[in-house]
């Protein structure tokens, strides 16, 4: 009896320890599967913040380049404005202030006398005003004006019967010239010995200059067609 007992006893132990590894391998196996899962969720979301992380790094780039693009095209816009009021300017289409010089030409009064030969010499010309013109250039000059008639490269100063023509315009005399640019200079350019002034008073016609420290001088108020001239493409020079 006794042994039976001992081997009942033993039998049960066998079970009871056979049981108790078959629960420890269960709950072993049924954790092992939560610890993977939790570390496949923790490595899903690392993915996914690195994903919306690099979308933000895209965006954020997209979003300075376009910034810069935008900058970009304000400040060629800008030079565009500023590059046409230059050209505005050149070609006489703005009025100009500034100091510079008023010449005043004028017919001598001796024709009227008796015994004076050819009084047409004696006559302000279309050259005489085109040389007083040139040399203000020549001195600096950065806009002129005669009798309110804009100068402008195309300008033309000739004889029309008893006038002369200034933009298709009869004027007479007296002729006022207005000239924008540093007075001093330009009123030395006109009165150097043997320059325009003294050529001019030799046939006795009057000429005066004075200097102004403000000037006023109009905008070419006349057309700008041009029928044969065209660009040449690539030769454009930025003011």
């Amino acid at each position: 009896m006794q042994k039976k007992g001992q081997l009942l006893i033993s039998v049960v132990c066998l079970i009871l320890g056979f049981m108790l590894a078959v629960q420890f391998r269960t709950t072993r196996d049924s954790r092992s599967p939560l610890q993977y899962q939790r570390v496949e969720d923790l490595t899903q979301q690392l993915k996914k913040s690195e994903q919306e992380r690099d979308a933000l790094g895209e965006l954020v780039r997209d979003l300075r380049q376009a910034a810069g693009q935008a900058a970009g095209q304000a400040a060629g816009q800008a030079v565009t404005v500023k590059e046409i009021e230059a050209i505005k300017i050149g070609a006489g289409l703005f009025a100009m202030q500034g100091k510079g010089v008023i010449v005043t030409v004028d017919d001598t009064k001796s024709t009227t006398q008796t015994g004076i030969k050819k009084p047409n010499l004696y006559l302000t010309k279309d050259e005489d005003l085109l040389k007083v013109v040139n040399e203000l250039r020549a001195g600096g000059s950065e806009a002129i004006s005669i009798n309110g008639q804009r100068l402008i490269a195309t300008s033309e100063i000739r004889s029309a019967g008893a006038f002369i023509s200034i933009n298709n315009v009869n004027l007479a005399t007296p002729f006022e010239i207005k000239a924008i640019g540093d007075p001093s200079t330009l009123e030395n350019s006109l009165k150097m010995r043997g320059g325009v002034i003294e050529t001019l008073q030799f046939w006795s016609i009057r000429v005066t200059v004075q200097q102004q420290d403000k000037l006023l001088i109009p905008a070419y108020k006349g057309s700008l067609r041009f029928v044969h001239a065209t660009p040449v493409p690539g030769e454009s020079k930025t003011p």
